[in-house]
């Protein structure tokens, strides 16, 4: 009895031994990735199947994704690349793999041999570290390069690690990721960076346009867009102190679920997918213009299209509905001018379909300073506290800074089921 008893644990720790090894091997086990041409079409393909993206971009919330109908996950670079990985996994997600390449508009001389030979080998070490991951899609070569830069030999940069990535892994495509598309980027891309399986590009108002603009940019081959959403701040109206309007929330879904089915659906002969931005939430000229969620992970109405876009349903429980956000009687697009120091009227217009009660709440905060270009780092504004007096029904009291200058007002819009509608309306205090 004592010799079984002595061999228990032993035998208990072989099973593991065994187990953990199992894992591990699956954790190292390539999944093949390919793009397959048929006639003048193509398609994505994993594991032997056809492989449509259905993709967010960010790592906010993949348990979200997955229950939503969403299959991927884009990143910008390989910042805690290992966990963003293994979660998605976890979910049965896919990544497409940012790389992070140096940009000239951040001051990178790509004149300089020796800094981007360096830049190679880091991305090399990167790319070895990560390449046999099950949940990897592919990678992305560097995010809108062509922003505010007047040097060519990027696209060199670009094919010398795409080159690079296929000696080391046969097993994933590359692209590289562009802020919109013309002929003469393409003409570059052409000559320049030709070992690229395929095309990614990031736009916004023109997404619409976009199948039309890249066969007038002479791009035949297959593509994603890898960044789309709202209506972008440099794209839309303006105030005449050129503060940007945002769309409201609702009005953002409308645009959504258009552009999507216009552009993305209907051009599956050559589009391999999209990832919507920003699966999560970021400032960028305001708290609420790009990210589908709020900061505390409510969800827009957005969130409701994009999960009826991915798989064919609505939501049980929909985000509230906003017709409308005035001050003093006037929309944004009417130029508000107020005197400081002094009471106006605000008024919220909304309904929810499910008939849930709404709650608002609102913050008053001046326009950003220190604006971003290309999405890098902007610091959100300090919230003005004590100046918005609630009323019922959406209304509100604002009493106004005394201090010249341009401001927003904005609303939240709840319905006690983690979903919202945001608005929000610049005015211009002025003595």
């Amino acid at each position: 009895m004592k010799k079984y008893k002595l061999l228990i644990p032993t035998i208990v720790f072989l099973i593991s031994i065994t187990s953990s090894a199992q894992n591990s091997n699956r954790q190292n086990t390539p999944v093949k990735v390919e793009i397959r041409k048929t006639d003048s079409t193509y398609q994505l393909i994993r594991e032997g199947k056809p492989y449509f993206v259905r993709g967010a971009g960010g790592t906010a919330y993949p348990d979200r994704i997955k229950a939503f109908g969403g299959n991927s996950i884009r990143t910008w670079g390989t910042r805690d690349a290992q966990r963003v990985l293994d979660t998605a996994s976890k979910y049965g997600l896919t990544v497409l793999m940012g790389l992070d390449v140096a940009r000239e508009r951040h001051g990178f001389n790509y004149d300089d041999t020796a800094a981007v030979r360096k830049q190679l080998n880091k991305i090399r070490e990167e790319v070895l570290k990560y390449k046999d991951h099950p949940a990897l899609l592919g990678w992305g070569i560097g995010n809108e390069l062509n922003l505010q830069y007047k040097n060519p030999k990027v696209w060199n940069a670009v094919n010398d690690i795409s080159k690079m990535i296929h000696q080391l892994d046969p097993n994933h495509p590359t692209t590289t990721v562009l802020a919109g598309i013309n002929k003469t980027l393409v003409d570059y891309i052409k000559e320049r960076t030709p070992d690229i399986d395929l095309l990614s590009i990031n736009t916004y108002a023109g997404l619409s346009n976009l199948p039309r603009t890249i066969i007038q940019s002479g791009w035949n081959g297959p593509y994603m867009v890898t960044e789309w959403g709202p209506t972008g701040h440099w794209e839309g109206l303006q105030t005449k102190w050129k503060s940007s309007i945002e769309e409201t929330s609702s009005e953002k879904a409308a645009v959504y679920k258009n552009r999507y089915e216009t552009a993305i659906e209907k051009n599956k002969d050559k589009c391999m997918g999209s990832y919507v931005f920003l699966w999560g939430q970021k400032q960028e000229r305001t708290p609420t213009w790009y990210g589908v969620f709020t900061e505390k992970g409510e969800e827009s109405e957005v969130v409701d299209v994009m999960q009826f876009l991915w798989s064919g349903n609505w939501p049980k429980n929909k985000a509230p509905h906003l017709y409308s956000l005035k001050v003093d009687n006037k929309k944004a697009i009417d130029d508000i001018y107020l005197s400081p120091g002094e009471n106006y009227k605000a008024i919220a217009v909304a309904f929810d379909p499910d008939k849930d009660k709404l709650f608002y709440r609102w913050e008053l905060m001046p326009e950003p300073t220190q604006l971003s270009t290309g999405g890098d780092f902007e610091a959100r504004p300090k919230s003005l506290d004590g100046l918005v007096k609630p009323g019922e029904n959406g209304n509100v009291t604002i009493k106004t800074p005394d201090k010249e200058g341009a401001y927003r007002l904005f609303v939240y819009i709840m319905d006690g089921n983690n979903n919202v509608a945001t608005a929000n309306v610049p005015f211009y205090i002025k003595r």
